[in-house]
């Protein structure tokens, strides 16, 4: 699948023509071509790669998978590398799309490695921010960036409002520790999956705005401050995640220690107060005469003693509140 389309001096010109026409666009002044692939040929795409002058090993980057978020830079051009996300609430599971893009002066080739990242959304940020197009290739490249960083800023609100019904599940009075215990892993383990591609992407837009490139001019900067912005909140987001999730666990053992250590005493102490009667009953139960044998009185001490010893002996443990 192939989209295309070429502006001229800020208005859309035409859209959805053969790839073999962009030369025919670039060489007319003031235009800005955008070629979109998604999954395509080797062969396509180093067809393209000759009549762009794109370097050999940014095609090789383009086509092989789980690259790291990233600019290369090159003799007349850059190549990013980039993933749009999505957090699944229901299985707790972030979903990832690669995305290369290359970025020439006057044409700008997005390269969807499957059908995962829907370029969509990004044409219609650019319909609704036509105001910028006059930027060219800027105004593109700010529109794709703002799509991923806002689907990776939306992933890591999801991701931490998971994480804040993980703390109040530690909470509850009748924990489920396996549902916990569940739960922490699968949030760790979308976390790492959402650092991975979060993380480089405050470095990949600053090298981005750096003036030697000439990719953000003075019309589309505030807005490429503003994407790296929304990055660096992002990141940093995740960093605080990482160090919460733990913090989550080991609450969760505190806790159980806790309880366990709670039911122990509770335990010890009821052992305590049921060994005094015992004691007293097997005094009484010798089989040699004592004070009492075969008397009532016998009876009523013994059982006053027993009554006596077990209440005094609840209430010290109740005062000390091990029962």
């Amino acid at each position: 699948m192939t989209r295309t389309r070429v502006y001229r001096d800020g208005a859309l010109q035409k859209e959805d023509f053969p790839v073999e026409d962009v030369p025919e666009f670039l060489a007319q002044p003031g235009t800005t071509v955008w070629v979109d692939l998604c999954e395509p040929a080797e062969a396509d795409l180093t067809r393209l790669a000759g009549e762009l002058g794109l370097h050999q090993l940014a095609v090789e980057d383009a086509v092989a998978e789980h690259q790291r978020p990233k600019l290369d830079r090159y003799d007349g051009h850059a190549f990013l590398s980039a993933y749009a996300v999505r957090f699944d609430a229901g299985s707790g599971e972030v979903a990832t799309a690669e995305l290369g893009a290359f970025v020439t002066p006057r044409a700008l080739v997005t390269v969807r490695k499957d059908g995962g990242f829907d370029i969509e959304p990004v044409v219609r940020r650019w319909d609704e921010n036509l105001r910028l197009a006059k930027s060219g290739v800027s105004f593109l490249l700010h529109g794709l960036l703002d799509h991923v960083v806002d689907g990776q800023y939306q992933a890591v609100q999801a991701l931490d409002d998971e994480v804040e019904d993980l703390e109040d599940l530690v909470f509850d009075d009748r924990p489920d520790a396996s549902e916990l215990q569940r739960r922490s892993f699968r949030l760790r383990k979308s976390l790492t999956a959402l650092r991975r591609v979060v993380l480089p992407m405050r470095e990949v837009i600053s090298a981005l705005m750096r003036p030697d490139l000439g990719l953000a001019d003075e019309l589309t900067r505030p807005y490429f401050e503003d994407v790296h912005d929304h990055a660096r909140q992002a990141a940093e987001q995740t960093e605080a995640m990482r160090e919460l999730i733990a913090t989550v666990r080991e609450t969760q053992l505190n806790l159980q220690g806790n309880r366990l250590n709670l039911i122990m005493k509770k335990v010890t102490g009821w052992a305590a107060v049921i060994a005094v009667p015992t004691a007293v009953t097997g005094f009484y139960g010798q089989n040699v005469p004592f004070p009492g044998n075969d008397a009532p009185s016998g009876f009523w001490t013994s059982t006053v003693l027993l009554a006596v010893s077990s209440v005094g002996l609840y209430a010290l443990f109740k005062k000390k509140d091990w029962l």
